[in-house]
């Protein structure tokens, strides 16, 4: 998934030194099984790992440095983690699990819903999630399409109102490229909300630099950044400060999460994790069924389960606390609630 689009490239070394931090704190991500099983204390025989796995790790230090020591089980670390699990082939998996494929109107362009369109400005991520529903998306085809001719595309469809900036994770775009983005779509007139997907508050909270926080700030259009978070240990105080400064830049927050087994599958676990996404004044959006993926059955929770999660949520957290459960299903005009 580590594909930048040609144009979208940093433009060079760059001067602000908040920046710099990020990008090289990126470089330095973890790439290999073994060193991070080093990092925490673990040895490759603790877990079946798959060094070969084409679905490469990446991981920053950032994001490692909350994962527990000498734990095999952190829910952080099985995120990422690749393991021989992933070659089992289950029926009813695929590499195209929620039809981004026939939803193209172009290679980056997806339109699944109405007023919406969906565009693809990056295929790289901080973070390699195993579960990812895109992990086998063929971002090479993607290559071709420059940012002028996505932008001509939603400058002739009046019908859509919302722009949705995914990839990927779009926060890994320069400041310069982002803040491009951002000032085309506000002169759309008929573009009204603009709404980032990205994992980087949890996973690199440095990438929220001041530049990029006048940019989303000083535009006309209204901001919603939804963030991924799985499990109450992923949002500590830097994270939590990245949060503060999005909001302090006029941005509605909002969060999604996948429901994985030995993650986030206990009662206990997702009302930890939604009572500090309320401390932070991040408020729930989807609590998402596994996409079933190529190489992700074994994250997969059983919809009985899942119900019953919901059903001990509701007791403990007040209603705006309450994530909405759904599934999506390819073809599908909205996702589907379960719940």
């Amino acid at each position: 998934m580590d594909i930048l689009l040609p144009s979208q490239a940093s433009s060079g070394p760059s001067h602000n030194n908040a920046s710099a931090s990020w990008q090289r704190s990126l470089q330095q991500a973890i790439r290999n099984p073994e060193t991070l099983l080093e990092h925490l204390g673990l040895s490759a025989t603790q877990l079946p790992i798959d060094i070969a796995n084409t679905f490469s790790l990446k991981v920053p230090l950032e994001y490692v440095a909350k994962m527990r020591q000498s734990d095999p089980t952190d829910p952080l670390l099985r995120q990422v983690l690749p393991l021989d699990e992933e070659n089992n082939r289950a029926a009813g998996f695929n590499t195209d699990p929620v039809g981004d494929l026939n939803a193209r109107q172009s290679p980056a362009l997806l339109q699944k819903y109405q007023h919406r369109m969906l565009v693809l400005v990056t295929g790289a991520c901080a973070l390699h999630c195993r579960y990812c529903f895109r992990r086998c998306y063929p971002y090479g085809e993607t290559g071709h399409a420059e940012m002028q001719q996505q932008l001509m595309q939603i400058r002739t469809q009046k019908q859509i109102h919302e722009v949705i900036l995914s990839g990927g994770d779009p926060l890994l775009l320069s400041d310069s490229h982002l803040t491009a983005w951002i000032q085309a779509l506000s002169a759309i007139k008929h573009v009204q909300r603009l709404r980032i997907h990205t994992r980087l508050p949890v996973v690199l909270a440095s990438r929220i630099t001041d530049a990029l926080l006048s940019s989303l700030q000083e535009s006309r259009l209204q901001v919603f950044m939804v963030i991924h978070s799985n499990h109450a240990n992923e949002l500590d105080e830097t994270s939590a400060n990245a949060l503060q400064q999005l909001r302090q830049a006029d941005c509605t927050l909002l969060n999604q999460t996948v429901l994985l087994k030995g993650v986030n599958d206990q009662a206990e676990t997702q009302i930890a994790l939604h009572t500090r996404l309320g401390e932070l004044q991040v408020l729930p959006y989807y609590l998402h069924l596994l996409d079933r993926v190529q190489g992700a059955a074994h994250f997969e929770v059983a919809e009985s389960q899942a119900l019953s999660l919901m059903k001990a949520m509701r007791e403990a957290l007040p209603g705006y606390l309450v994530p909405r459960l759904v599934r999506e299903e390819a073809g599908k005009a909205y996702k589907t609630p379960v719940y």
